[in-house]
């Protein structure tokens, strides 16, 4: 995410290492070369120029503290600049009406809206605890309600069937009757798209706004179109009383520019980002989080999020017992690995930690991370259960037939076997220490 832009904010605000003082020379160049950088990310001109200029007063306006050097001081007004532009912070869905709040996902055909219903679904029933009921009112595309059915059911989440009917007005009317009855807090409307943005879809769509005044329009927009969603997101607005914008496909926009324009220019804030095709890939979007990433300073805060949602509490709180007291074998390991993928991938999950940015390049001349914890479940799996819990065991011979089962080496047997004795060793000692340090605080 963001990857590009990063790269040229570090090797832009590096130039100002060793400064004494931020002069107008210095910030002169420093500008530019930030100018340069988000115009290069496809950001909107006139936010790029608005940007840079509140960037440079503020630095020659604002007294450098002591304890700060001239760069982290010009790097938190960078920070606090890009959080402003996108929004400042989060905003979160309007429930204050009577239910079923009804949820209008609007959009041009290929943005990813049928997926971000889904996700949305699937935020609302498991993370906001909302009783859901999707609907399909698109009546161009014969397997659009199919579509749906399927991909909220194997989520265990309502769908309302609608008969057959020319009318996208009548559908929603009978998705919002099936609600009531079904005493859904949420309905979700997914309406239909389009290759391009034409009047007869604004017509539909628009009566359908004014028809049931919905807590909340969301725009789904594919972040990766640069300007283009910018221009779509005005489009739909000018005949859309929009209440947010869904980014999709963030994962892999390198640039940034629709993130950081499309509020900045509509007003409109951007309430959630998909960063992948599963149902858990959508993120409440947060301007200072992502400001943080953008600068390569890490989310912590969304991947503690991240984890209380999907690790499953007991099992972790088993397994810090097992750690305390030197019992975690390469069975525990392997469970653990299954909780952590539930997370997503481990490749991104590490763009969540602090300085992961400016590793990239180090991590594409190696193995990517989720192929070698593949191979490590081939080893384990590979291992009967004995030999998982008693690691003593693993003699040469096993090792061998291990290696031989998995695909892998002997080798890469040996060092996940001292990998893991390294590990367990040093997550004792650290859970013994901050243990003992919490006995001591009380």
């Amino acid at each position: 995410m963001f990857e590009s832009l990063t790269e040229k904010l570090l090797t832009t605000l590096r130039t100002l290492s060793g400064k004494n003082r931020l002069t107008e020379e210095v910030l002169d160049e420093v500008c530019r070369q930030l100018r340069t950088n988000l115009l290069e990310a496809d950001v909107n001109v006139k936010v790029v120029k608005d940007f840079v200029q509140t960037v440079r007063s503020k630095a020659l306006g604002v007294e450098v503290q002591k304890s700060l050097t001239p760069e982290q001081h010009f790097i938190r007004i960078v920070y606090e600049e890009l959080a402003q532009v996108m929004g400042g912070k989060a905003t979160p869905l309007n429930f204050k009406v009577r239910p079923p709040a009804i949820f209008m996902i609007v959009g041009l055909q290929g943005s990813g809206k049928t997926t971000s219903a889904v996700k949305l679904a699937r935020h609302a029933k498991e993370v906001l605890k909302k009783r859901v009921l999707t609907a399909s009112v698109d009546i161009y595309r014969p397997a659009a309600v199919d579509q749906l059915r399927v991909l909220v059911s194997g989520l265990g989440i309502d769908h309302f069937d609608s008969p057959v009917m020319d009318s996208a007005r009548d559908r929603a009317l009978l998705a919002q009757e099936e609600a009531i009855r079904r005493n859904a807090e949420v309905l979700i409307l997914d309406t239909a798209g389009r290759l391009h943005v034409d009047q007869e879809m604004m017509d539909e769509i628009h009566e359908l706004s004014t028809v049931f005044s919905p807590a909340e329009i969301l725009l789904v927009v594919d972040s990766m179109t640069g300007q283009d969603a910018v221009r779509i997101a005005t489009a739909f607005q000018e005949r859309l009383p929009l209440t947010g914008l869904i980014l999709t496909k963030l994962d892999g926009d390198a640039r940034g520019g629709a993130a950081l324009s499309v509020r900045a220019v509509t007003g409109c804030p951007i309430k959630f980002i998909g960063t992948g095709e599963k149902p858990t890939d959508l993120e409440v979007f947060h301007p200072d989080r992502l400001a943080s990433r953008i600068l390569d300073m890490g989310d912590l805060l969304s991947l503690a999020e991240k984890a209380q949602s999907t690790l499953d509490p007991e099992e972790t709180l088993k397994l810090a017992k097992k750690v305390k007291k030197n019992d975690f074998t390469l069975a525990d390991f392997y469970l653990h690995l299954q909780q952590i993928k539930k997370m997503g991938s481990f490749e991104n999950l590490l763009k969540f930690l602090p300085g992961m940015g400016q590793m990239t390049k180090q991590f594409k001349q190696m193995a990517p991370p989720d192929t070698e914890l593949k191979k490590i479940e081939a080893i384990i799996l590979s291992m009967t259960p004995d030999e998982r819990v008693d690691h003593g065991v693993l003699d040469g011979s096993r090792r061998r037939r291990i290696a031989t089962g998995s695909g892998t080496k002997v080798e890469d047997v040996n060092r996940l076997v001292k990998q893991f004795l390294e590990a367990r060793k040093m997550m004792t000692r650290l859970t013994k220490s901050t243990m003992g340090k919490r006995k001591g605080m009380w």
